[in-house]
C-alpha cells in the first residue's frame, strides 16, 4: 500500500549537519535560570531558563527539578508544531528533571521573530540554508547540550519525548537513553502530503498551489530533515505512536523508519483512548529510565 520510493538521502547531508553543528558551537549558551515561584511546588522547584541558540537567538524554557537529594533522571520535551507549549505535567516534575523547551519564533521565545501557524512549515524552504527548521533544530540541540551538563541530572537516563525534532536531537546528540515519538509531519513528507489534507502537512500543498514550480527544490529540502535519513545514528531505545493499520501513521507507514533505527526501535499502538495510551506509554519510558509509573486512569476504569 506504502510502496512508494522514499525520497533519497542528499550526498551533502553529512556536511550539510556539521555545519549546523559548527555554526551552533560559535555561540555559547549563556543559561539564565530565574526561580519560578508560581510553578513551583512542595515536590519540585521550578524555573524559567533562557539559553543562547544560533544566530544568535535566546530561546525559553520550563525547567523544574524535584526536591531531594539528586541526581535523577530527566526528560527533555522537544517542542510541538504550535504557538504554545505546556509547563511539564506535576507526575512528570516529581520523577524527573525536566526540560521543555520552546524554539525561536514560539510562545515566550517570540522576540525579534513570531511564528506563523499556519506557515511556519514551509518559512524559507525553498533552499536548505534558509529553511527555518534549520535553526529550530539547533534550538533543539542547544537544550539537550545543556541538560546533559547540569549536575542535578543523571546523564545515563535521559529520555526524550515529542515528534520529529525529539527524533533529529537524538540522531545528532546521542545523549538519551530512552526516546518516545508521539507523531510524525518531516517522515516521507512529500509522499504524505499527497495522502492528506490536514494540516500541518497540507501547508506543504498550499505552497506548492502558489508555487508549484518549486516542488523539486522543497523535496530536496525537505529530504535533509526526513527522520529516515537520520534514524540511523539513533541510539536510544526507542519506542513510536503508531495509528491503526492502513492508515497514514499506521504500522505499515511507519515500518521503514522502524526497520531503520534497529533492534532498539518498537511500536507502541494506539488504542485511541487518551488515558489508556498515555498511561501505557508513560509506563514505558518509567521503565527504561528507572522510576515509578504514575497511571492517571482509575484502576476500576482499566
Amino acid at each position: 500500500m506504502f510502496d512508494e520510493p522514499i525520497q533519497p538521502k542528499p550526498a551533502d547531508f553529512d556536511e550539510y549537519w556539521r555545519a549546523v553543528d559548527e555554526e551552533l558551537d560559535r555561540f555559547a549558551p549563556n543559561p539564565e535560570q530565574r526561580h519560578s515561584v508560581r510553578r513551583s511546588t512542595p515536590f519540585a522547584t521550578s524555573y524559567d531558563l533562557r539559553l543562547t541558540s544560533s544566530g544568535p537567538y535566546r530561546i525559553f524554557g520550563y525547567y523544574s527539578v524535584p526536591e531531594g537529594p539528586g541526581p535523577f533522571p530527566a526528560l527533555l520535551f522537544t517542542p510541538r508544531y504550535g504557538s504554545v507549549n505546556n509547563p511539564p505535567h506535576y507526575d512528570d516534575r516529581q520523577r524527573y528533571v525536566v526540560l521543555t523547551i520552546m524554539h525561536r519564533g514560539q510562545r515566550l521565545a517570540g522576540e525579534p521573530f513570531q511564528a506563523s501557524y499556519p506557515g511556519l512549515l514551509t518559512q524559507g524552504i525553498e533552499r536548505p540554508s534558509s529553511y527555518i527548521y534549520r535553526d529550530i533544530v539547533t534550538d533543539c540541540l542547544r537544550a539537550a547540550e545543556w541538560l546533559v551538563a547540569r549536575p542535578e541530572v543523571d546523564s545515563r537516563r535521559i529520555g526524550v519525548i515529542g515528534e520529529d525534532l525529539a527524533l533529529l536531537t537524538a540522531a545528532r546528540r546521542p545523549v538519551f537513553a530512552a526516546m518516545q515519538i508521539t507523531s510524525l509531519t518531516f517522515y516521507r513528507l512529500m509522499e504524505a502530503r499527497q495522502r492528506t489534507d490536514a494540516y500541518p502537512i497540507e501547508e506543504i500543498n498550499d505552497y506548492l498551489r502558489i508555487y508549484p514550480a518549486q516542488e523539486e527544490a522543497v523535496a530536496e529540502t525537505l529530504s535533509y530533515f526526513d527522520p529516515m535519513h537520520h534514524a540511523g545514528s539513533v541510539t536510544a531505545r526507542t519506542q513510536i505512536a503508531v495509528g491503526d493499520p492502513g492508515t497514514l501513521g499506521g504500522p505499515e507507514w511507519i515500518q521503514p523508519l522502524t526497520a531503520a533505527i534497529g533492534n532498539h526501535g518498537e511500536h507502541c499502538m494506539l488504542t485511541h483512548e487518551g488515558g489508556a495510551d498515555r498511561d501505557a506509554m508513560d509506563a514505558w519510558m518509567s521503565g527504561e529510565l528507572g522510576v515509578p509509573a504514575a497511571p492517571r486512569l482509575w484502576e476500576a476504569a482499566r
